[in-house]
């Protein structure tokens, strides 16, 4: 499923426009993204969590050379599905 798709299925389900389910959605991934960024963590219970942790520099290989290089610390979104989410999946 993309995000069209995904508007889609929330207008229809939701018996809202398009356009409000289109709202609704990126007002709630602009939300969880300001979130992150201040380093808190958004958790939606049954369904899972988003947090950031950092990755620490570290030494990689360049793979068609074979040359080391080094890559930059950073930090990476992680993503822990629910219990709810989890089992309604396997």
């Amino acid at each position: 499923m993309n995000k069209t798709e995904l508007i889609d299925a929330m207008a229809s389900d939701a018996g809202i426009t398009k356009a409000a389910a289109k709202k609704a959605l990126e007002s709630f991934l602009d939300n969880v993204e300001g979130s992150l960024k201040k380093g808190n963590r958004v958790s939606l219970v049954g369904f899972g969590s988003w947090s950031v942790s950092r990755r620490n520099a570290r030494e990689g290989r360049n793979p068609s050379t074979g040359k080391t290089i080094q890559i930059a610390a950073k930090n990476v979104v992680k993503f822990k599905a629910g219990s709810d989410l989890a089992s309604s999946v396997n």
